[in-house]
């Protein structure tokens, strides 16, 4: 089957901001290139999107859903390809990509209430950076994705 052919995870993808304006990115431990991204994760059956967007941030980054209050999300899903190389050989071959529902949340912790030493590790680092800068960081394929993020977010970013 065409990787063209195949459907889009769906996810959620999580931009936590503390109060200087920066977003929290995490290294992944999957990544031979240094690469960064926001928390991000699928959506279990019958799971409503902000649900998942909070178990995914307490999963990959350790941050109780009570350090969080949320700003914004996405009215509409963003979507990404996987490379073709990549297509077809992760996630089982199940998908082709993944749409996903964003949600921008202000921080209320300290650096200490983020844990990325959880269960299921996913991240190596981590570190806060100017929001307008993940595209800049993250894989080749998911910079339009970031991009389309931060527009959609551009009201309530710092500028």
């Amino acid at each position: 089957m065409s990787a063209d052919a195949l459907p889009y995870r769906p996810c959620v993808g999580i931009l936590v901001m503390n109060n200087a304006g920066d977003v929290f990115v995490g290294q992944r431990m999957d990544q031979a290139v240094e690469a960064w991204q926001p928390p991000q994760g699928g959506i279990d059956p019958g799971e409503e999107p902000l649900a998942a967007a909070l178990r995914e941030l307490g999963e990959e980054t350790g941050i109780a859903p009570d350090k969080v209050t949320l700003i914004a999300a996405t009215g509409h899903e963003l979507h990404y390809d996987l490379p073709p190389e990549l297509a077809g050989r992760v996630w089982q071959g199940k998908w082709r990509g993944q749409r996903q529902r964003w949600f921008l949340f202000r921080f209320l912790g300290a650096d200490a209430d983020v844990n990325i030493a959880t269960e299921h590790q996913e991240f190596r680092a981590w570190q806060w950076v100017p929001a307008r800068q993940i595209a800049e960081l993250a894989v080749d394929f998911k910079k339009q994705l970031y991009r389309d993020v931060l527009a959609a977010f551009d009201d309530h970013l710092p500028r």
